[in-house]
């Protein structure tokens, strides 16, 4: 008997793995806006994205121009008055050891990239402070848990957030996922007027400065034996 099975590489599987292993975060964005009809395709295809009971639990706040402007100006001002207010709680002690020792990595490897010493805490405060405009992106998207803003439905909407990233790097368009916008919630609720859902992120988006060093930095993955089993 013939077998019917599909060969495991194909074209559009390597196409798959191509875009999933080459979207990376985006820390320096040129000025150019991303066309009003791109937008809405991206936000269109993330809206594909999967979720319990197909209950879709997100509510999606995009902000651009002088919205976009005036948003970054009241963050960093929250931020120099530490008027944080986030929806979902955030402590060090919820990483895991292995955790750490990830987190750790990366730090050592972003702020090398940005010539910023390990024990330069003015110079690492300063970066976070100018990270609130968005790292120069020209657009940024606020994603917001509605309903009970539980932790079931917190993880649909991460759902939504990865295939938006997706999305918007199959369009070719630069993105980076930010917590730390998300720890200025009700900044954000003030000026975009939202009064439904529990912030859990925001992510910057546009088009990569090339030239930018940061953006060459390239950060590794744990081995698929540590984080996975397979029973059988």
């Amino acid at each position: 008997m013939c077998s019917t099975s599909r060969p495991v590489t194909t074209e559009l599987s390597s196409s798959a793995e191509k875009l999933i292993r080459g979207r990376h975060a985006t820390r320096a964005f040129r000025t150019d806006a991303v066309p009003g009809d791109t937008m809405r395709a991206i936000f269109s295809l993330a809206g594909a994205a999967p979720s319990n009971s197909n209950a879709q639990p997100w509510r999606v706040e995009v902000v651009s121009g002088a919205k976009r402007d005036r948003l970054a100006d009241a963050l960093q001002a929250a931020h120099a008055r530490q008027q944080t207010t986030a929806d979902f709680p955030y402590s060090e002690e919820m990483y895991a050891r292995a955790h750490q020792t990830r987190r750790a990595a990366f730090g050592a490897a972003l702020y090398g990239t940005l010539g910023i010493g390990r024990d330069d805490h003015a110079a690492r405060a300063a970066y976070d402070a100018e990270s609130l405009r968005f790292y120069g992106a020209p657009h940024a998207a606020f994603l917001f848990v509605t309903g009970d803003g539980g932790a079931r439905l917190a993880a649909d909407t991460g759902a939504y957030m990865q295939t938006l990233l997706l999305a918007m790097a199959g369009y070719g368009v630069d993105s980076c996922p930010q917590g730390l916008l998300s720890f200025y919630a009700d900044t954000v609720r003030e000026e975009l007027g939202v009064c439904e859902g529990r912030l859990l992120v925001g992510v910057s988006f546009g088009y990569a400065d090339e030239t930018a060093p940061v953006n060459r930095l390239v950060t590794e993955r744990a081995p698929l034996e540590t984080t996975t089993t397979f029973h059988g």
